[in-house]
């Protein structure tokens, strides 16, 4: 079954849930923008309890790829921490950003630095790698980018998250988006469905609720029914409900 689901506040996500119509959820465990270890939750037993489907996301801070030890050591720290703890609550993925390597670097480094991740490490739960909106030393802002990444990472057990706003972002196709990725990835396990708030190829990473933003509703409907997996809005809180609402009457349709 797929669900449709929010980002939804970290405090009370059980009724933040309820209160957009989502059936899964995804949050943060720590600080977004913070190096800080996730603390167990106190609604732990409820959030398992209530049925929602839970994905965690890596903090922002999170570069697996860059070529600074300082940047890159306590990347993978937390990586295997935040899997550890989405484990602890029934999580069905942590998402990270693909993350990018600093200017005069090569990029090569930066996807084998993903490889040497899952090479030293396994996970309790799939990691899912996000496309990403910009950045010329991105590792996967453009699909021969996200090629050369799984080149790198394919033969792991890792998994891939698909934004629509940046792949828009980045200039894809969104009416083919998918059966690309999938001919690259072999799987998508998570569709993020948003709207943007900019012109195709902006590079801009800024969100929008579907029928304000420049993605034109049905294509972003498009890619979650031809995906066939779990889609989570990061769209504005107060359009959350009637994007959900929005999805689920065309995939129903």
């Amino acid at each position: 079954m797929v669900l449709i689901g929010a980002h939804v506040r970290d405090d009370d996500p059980v009724t933040a849930a309820a209160a957009v119509g989502a059936e899964a959820v995804q949050i943060f465990l720590a600080n977004p923008q913070g190096w800080k270890k996730p603390v167990p939750r106190e609604d732990a037993d409820a959030l398992m309890a209530s049925g929602l489907g839970l994905y965690a996301h890596a903090p922002y801070l999170v570069n697996v790829a860059t070529t600074n030890n300082k940047v890159r050591i306590p990347s993978r720290k937390m990586v295997a921490e935040h899997a550890s703890a989405a484990a602890a609550l029934g999580g069905r993925g942590l998402i990270v950003h693909g993350g990018h390597v600093g200017d005069g670097d090569d990029i090569a480094t930066g996807m084998d630095n993903w490889r040497k991740m899952f090479e030293r490490a396994t996970f309790p739960v799939p990691v899912l790698v996000e496309n990403t909106a910009g950045g010329e030393n991105a590792c996967a802002r453009t699909l021969d980018r996200i090629a050369m990444l799984w080149d790198a990472i394919g033969e792991y057990e890792v998994g891939f998250c698909l934004d629509t706003c940046h792949a828009w972002a980045a200039g894809e196709d969104l009416e083919t988006i998918v059966d690309r990725v999938r001919a690259i990835t072999g799987r998508i396990d998570l569709v993020h469905a948003n709207g943007s708030r900019d012109e195709a190829g902006s590079s801009r990473d800024r969100h929008a609720g579907f029928t304000a933003g420049t993605i034109p509703p049905e294509l972003i409907a498009h890619v979650v029914r031809e995906a066939g997996c779990d889609a989570v809005v990061e769209t504005p809180t107060d359009t959350q409900a009637d994007d959900i609402a929005y999805l689920r009457e065309a995939l129903a349709a």
